[in-house]
């Protein structure tokens, strides 16, 4: 498929000031230019963040509200019940508040929804069931801003609602007792992306200085803040990226037994974010998609290595059930899409016995697969539940909105729906909105390559690449930097892995540099040795028998022109 490369556009002699002022190497000036840090202060928050980055946890709505009701709790020794969501986020927020609550003597308990008999959020039977295990308050996080005649059924049994939450509140709030969320109209807060687990720091961070406590008292848990925030995939800017930051630092020793043997048993001696976006997150999620949740929070809430070691064994198996589950549906839908749906503007399709907590996972693999939005619905009985996932430049939940008749409910954002409808109605639904996705034009939309610079060989060298470390955690809002590089020689290529990947070696006048292209090993086929080539992609640094060189991880290639 043909890609559109966007290469940032430098000014020179801007590039050489801002290298002389802060005595920065070419590769990692241009990184920064690219992402408009080019102030002191910037760049120092940026690369080097403290614990004094964080802002006033009061200037969140509803702040004292909630700190003055806990305390209240922990003076009144009552007992709180903490109503979380079974994701990484919401499993680590549960951790973060009940293990500080209990610290400061509270009665805690956690109820955390099944995903495949619930679903996410408040429901009132749940709630019910709180009530007559004696609990009066309950604390919601990362769940609760939509919850509006759930928390009215508490407000009629007598119970109090605390709402911590994160995402995007509609147009009337939950008549709750205080909802800390920054997402509110009336926020003052200065950042609104922190994850729900963020927003749970945030709370204990308030709670410490109202009661005057060291500050440890609370960075103590910026490991599993951390977990939380890269798992939830938000933006790693700001104050996010203060948490990842030195969150990472502290999962590097940690002292959460739980997070520890998870850790130990997937075998990586310094974590990244990628490896908790790609190792740990999944193993987390994979309970809640298996419908295990409360496995993954006992892990976190482990006080003895060797139970924590069994559960954390118990994730690997949940993950690779789910993987090996994924790759079931994943196998059908591709040979339906291949036979019935690969010329389709959108890719509808359904399957008897699909497991409706993973098949989002494979509609976003069927997206990025054939760049185009996708819809998988499982039917069970007569009854379809589907998640889909989009392009950008196609608004997914808007496309829904016009087939809005043909479904029994539907949810979600741009980018990620949620549909259930009859199965009766399928045939009906996918016309309709095959029919509006051609309406959109969605054809003409192009996968566009975002270049942070164009390199030459010859300003390559092992220390400047380190340098770029400088720039992690990458994520949501600091991907990973893509460099391009132009016009060259081809001096060896082959395919490796089975033919999966590519293996090249690349030449520039007298440089020369590796590159490897990871599931690209097709193209060993089209180019030959001597042609021309310009490539885009990611450079890291390839230690082998204890030798360093640099290496160029291609995203995507073409021939010069």
């Amino acid at each position: 498929m043909n890609k559109k490369w966007e290469c940032y556009d430098i000014d020179e002699k801007l590039l050489y000031d801002f290298m002389q002022k802060y005595k920065l190497n070419e590769i990692l000036a241009r990184v920064l230019i690219s992402k408009n840090i080019t102030k002191k202060d910037d760049m120092d928050l940026f690369m080097n963040p403290t614990r004094k980055d964080f802002h006033d946890p009061f200037l969140m709505p509803d702040m004292n509200i909630i700190v003055d009701r806990i305390l209240k709790a922990i003076d009144n020794e009552e007992k709180i019940m903490i109503y979380g969501d079974y994701d990484a986020d919401g499993i680590t927020s549960i951790t973060v508040l009940k293990t500080f609550l209990e610290e400061r003597g509270l009665k805690v308990e956690s109820y955390i929804p099944n995903r495949l008999d619930e679903g996410y959020g408040l429901n009132k039977e749940a709630i019910k069931k709180i009530y007559d295990s004696g609990y009066r308050l309950i604390i919601t996080v990362d769940c609760g801003i939509s919850g509006i005649d759930e928390v009215d059924y508490a407000n009629s049994l007598g119970m109090e609602v605390l709402i911590t939450d994160h995402h995007e509140p509609g147009q009337n709030l939950p008549n709750a007792l205080a909802i800390v969320d920054a997402k509110r109209k009336d926020n003052q807060y200065p950042f609104n992306q922190l994850a729900g687990v963020g927003v749970v720091f945030k709370l204990i961070q308030a709670i410490s200085i109202r009661l005057k406590l060291d500050e440890k008292e609370y960075l103590k848990y910026l490991d599993i803040v951390c977990i939380g925030t890269i798992s939830d995939i938000v933006p790693l800017s700001d104050e996010n990226r203060v948490i990842a930051k030195l969150g990472l630092k502290l999962v590097n020793q940690t002292k959460n037994i739980g997070l520890k043997a998870l850790l130990e048993i997937l075998g990586f001696k310094q974590i990244d974010s990628g490896i908790i976006s790609f190792g740990v997150a999944p193993r987390i999620n994979a309970c809640g998609r298996m419908g295990n949740e409360k496995v993954a929070l006992d892990l976190f809430l482990s006080k003895d290595y060797e139970t924590a070691r069994k559960i954390a064994i118990k994730l690997n198996e949940y993950n690779s059930e789910r993987q090996a589950i994924e790759k079931r549906i994943f196998d059908e839908a591709t040979e339906k899409i291949e036979k019935e749906e690969k010329e389709n503007a959108c890719i509808i399709v359904g399957g008897e016995g699909w497991h409706h907590g993973i098949i989002g996972i494979v509609a976003s693999k069927v997206t990025d697969m054939y760049f185009k939005p996708s819809i998988l619905i499982c039917f069970e009985e007569n009854i379809g539940k589907g998640s889909g996932r989009s392009i950008p430049g196609f608004d997914l939940h808007e496309a829904l909105m016009q087939c809005s008749n043909e479904l029994e409910k539907f949810g979600g954002h741009a980018m990620a729906v949620g549909v259930t409808l009859e199965k009766s109605k399928f045939n009906e639904f996918k016309t309709k909105l095959e029919e509006y996705a051609k309406k959109c034009e969605i054809d003409k939309i192009v996968p566009i390559i975002y270049i942070d610079s164009e390199l030459s060989l010859k300003n390559i060298d092992i220390d400047s690449v380190k340098s770029l470390k400088l720039l992690e955690p990458y994520g949501e809002s600091n991907k990973t930097p893509l460099f391009m590089f132009k016009n060259l020689k081809i001096n060896s290529i082959r395919a490796l892995s089975e033919g999966k990947h590519l293996k090249l070696t690349l030449k520039e006048d007298n440089f020369m540099i590796n590159a490897i292209g990871f599931n690209m090993g097709e193209l060993s086929e089209k180019y030959l040795i001597d042609d021309k080539i310009d490539i885009v992609g990611s450079l890291e640094i390839n230690s082998f028998n204890g030798n360093d060189s640099i290496q160029i991880v291609i995203k995507d290639i073409r021939k010069s022109y």
